[in-house]
C-alpha cells in the first residue's frame, strides 16, 4: 500500500455494449477504487477511448492493463504516471447571486482561480473551473466556506500523452506493416 501512487489508465475499445460493465469488474476483482472515469469518441474513426484514474502500485497497474487488454472489443490499454500526461478536470459551480455579490467585487475570484461565468441569473450564478483536481476543490473549498455551494459537479480525468501521436496510433501502424509483409 505504501506504493500507490494516482495513475490514468487510458483504454481505446470498439464501442460495445457491457464493456465499460467488463473493465470495472477488473478494478472490483483487485479491490481498486475507480477515482474518475471518462469515455468518449478517439481521434480514430470508430474507437472510443477510457480514461480511468486508480491508485495502486506499478505491478498492480500492470497486471489491470493486460486483463483489460485481453477483454474482447479492447484494443488496447496503457497506463500512465501524471509526469506522462497534459490533464484537466472541469468544475462547475452553482451558487447564490446575491451572496456572490455580497463579496463585493466577484472579479477577484474570477481572475484569482482563472475561472469564468457560465450564465448568471437574479436567484443563480454558474461559475466553471478547467484544472488540476486540487485547482478545482481549492476554489470549491473558498466558495463553500465565505458563501456556501448550491450545487457543485466535477468531471472526471481527461488525459493525452506528451507524446507527439497517440500511442495506439503507432500500436495500428505496426500491425499494418506487418500485414503488408505477409
Amino acid at each position: 500500500m505504501e506504493n500507490n501512487r494516482l495513475y490514468t489508465i487510458t483504454i481505446f475499445s470498439e464501442n460495445m455494449v457491457g464493456l465499460l460493465n467488463q473493465v470495472t469488474i477488473i478494478f472490483t476483482r483487485r479491490g481498486l477504487n475507480i477515482e474518475t472515469l471518462s469515455v468518449s469518441p478517439s481521434a480514430i474513426a470508430g474507437i472510443h477511448k477510457f480514461t480511468i484514474t486508480a491508485f495502486a502500485d506499478e505491478e498492480t497497474m500492470k497486471k489491470v492493463v493486460k486483463q483489460i487488454d485481453k477483454r474482447v472489443g479492447i484494443v488496447k490499454s496503457y497506463f500512465h504516471a501524471d509526469k506522462d500526461l497534459i490533464h484537466q478536470e472541469i468544475a462547475l459551480y452553482k451558487l447564490s447571486t446575491q451572496k456572490l455579490l455580497s463579496l463585493g467585487s466577484i472579479e477577484d475570484i474570477v481572475r484569482r482561480y482563472n475561472a469564468r461565468i457560465l450564465d448568471m441569473t437574479e436567484v443563480w450564478t454558474v461559475l466553471e473551473k478547467t484544472g488540476h483536481h486540487e485547482d478545482t476543490q481549492a476554489l470549491f473549498e473558498e466558495l463553500k466556506e465565505k458563501i456556501g455551494v448550491l450545487q457543485f459537479i466535477r468531471s472526471g480525468r481527461i488525459a493525452i500523452t506528451k507524446s507527439n501521436v497517440e500511442r495506439l496510433s503507432d500500436m495500428l501502424a505496426a500491425v499494418e506493416e506487418k500485414l503488408k509483409e505477409k
